[in-house]
């Protein structure tokens, strides 16, 4: 979920902009949270919690014995191999507040662990980062049963703006790190690593200290830091968070739960991540986009938006909402707006029952607007759109792109600026 900046602060600003400019425009909060961090110059890949721990284990961090169960059966046999008088039955969904959701439940017999596994396998988590029809549960990792004497936590980020990685802890672990931040930021330790030097051995210890560790705990802590960043380098990730990571009354270290996300960018370096991408957990029709390379999201409205640029993508939806329409999706196609892009946009936003509208939204900077009205005549005509399009184009060659979509013969909308567009693609809804 995060790559440009630090997890927290970037939360605290989506929610700023949330009471501020977005205020008319009241949309799901996971999904303003989603755009901004889809278009951010880094995109991501997500896992479930026990594919991240098979990755930290590789790196020696310290994680409870667990196993991934798809089937009642199987989630029995996992415990009886785990062994012990208690167990963990937890759901893997791509989303946090699991807990609070009810996907995670404490087993102390393996009867118990039957009946958790079957009412959670194919139950409908909803969590307050999921839609709110939820998310279909169709695996769980079952792990043993830790005696836990603190909770912690730590977590990795890039700060892009510094260029380089940013460790964090805090001795307030198993609640939402951003609300730590904001009621209690001086609970949150930080400290900076140089990418050509990597995690410090000094570095390391003074996170374990500010973590109120001592004794063996301490040089566990501090193996388990470095454990973790060495993870998080290896791996190409842009997120490493272990939330809580727990210190047992053994004296232990670990990372009761885990959460890494992985820069596109690298994935060809490690094919062996892209194959734990899990598609069941992504929307059809983002997934689709992704092939394209275009960026979708699916909103709940009736007017389909195909712009270039992601705040242009923004201030049209706002604009939509405060004209009387309602967005429905966020649809980046990038700079280059052509005739395979634009057609793969009308695929998808056609692809969706609610839209009875579309606007198209164009500024001519990098890609001159009389070759985008040219691809998008071309790709109306190939896929057939019977729905009013509006289209408003800016920039360079700006006038020449309108005159080519009034000749076309096809029935487009050509808008004098985005309020007009807006008020253009309203009036087609009530038409």
């Amino acid at each position: 979920m995060l790559c440009d900046v630090r997890r927290f602060e970037l939360r605290l600003a989506i929610q700023a902009l949330l009471l501020s400019h977005f205020l008319s425009y009241k949309p799901r909060f996971h999904i303003l949270q989603k755009i901004l961090l889809t278009h951010s110059k880094v995109a991501e890949m997500k896992i479930h919690e026990y594919q991240a721990k098979e990755i930290l284990r590789k790196f020696n961090v310290a994680t409870p014995n667990g196993k991934v169960a798809f089937s009642v059966d199987e989630a029995v046999n996992a415990a009886t191999e785990i062994g012990g008088d208690g167990w963990v039955v937890k759901a893997q969904i791509h989303a946090g507040g699991r807990g609070k959701g009810g996907g995670v439940k404490l087993a102390k017999s393996i009867d118990e662990v039957r009946r958790l596994a079957s009412q959670m396998l194919g139950m409908t988590l909803v969590t307050h980062q999921t839609d709110p029809e939820g998310k279909a549960v169709k695996r769980l990792l079952i792990e043993q049963g830790i005696n836990i004497a603190k909770e912690l936590y730590a977590g990795i980020v890039l700060d892009r703006s510094a260029s380089k990685n940013v460790f964090m802890v805090s001795t307030e672990g198993g609640v939402e790190i951003e609300k730590v931040a904001a009621e209690s930021p001086e609970k949150i330790l930080k400290v900076t690593v140089d990418p050509g030097l990597g995690l410090m051995p000094f570095q390391a210890k003074e996170l374990a200290f500010g973590l109120g560790l001592e004794g063996d705990a301490f040089k566990n802590g501090v193996k388990f830091l470095t454990a973790l960043y060495k993870a998080y380098e290896a791996s190409d990730a842009s997120l490493a968070e272990i939330n809580p990571l727990v210190l047992t009354k053994e004296g232990a270290v670990m990372a009761l739960d885990a959460k890494m996300n992985f820069d596109d960018n690298s994935l060809y370096r490690h094919p062996e991540i892209v194959e734990l991408r899990d598609l069941d957990e992504e929307s059809p029709l983002e997934v689709e986009a992704s092939k394209s390379h275009l960026n979708y999201i699916k909103l709940d409205g009736n007017v389909g938006c195909m712009v270039n640029g992601a705040g242009l993508a923004m201030a049209t939806m706002d604009i939509i909402k405060l004209t009387g329409g309602e967005p429905a999706n966020f649809l980046d196609v990038g700079g280059g707006a052509n005739v395979d892009t634009v057609s793969s946009g009308f695929k998808i936003i056609l692809s969706d029952p609610n839209v009875r509208a579309i606007l198209i939204n164009i500024f001519g900077g990098i890609v001159r607007c009389d070759r985008v009205a040219q691809g998008v005549i071309e790709a109306a005509k190939r896929v057939s759109v019977n729905l009013p399009v509006v289209v408003r184009l800016e920039g360079t060659n700006a006038k020449e792109g309108a005159e080519l979509l009034r000749q076309s013969g096809l029935d487009f909308a050509v808008a004098n600026g985005l309020k007009d567009a807006a008020e253009k693609v309203v009036a087609a809804l009530r038409n």
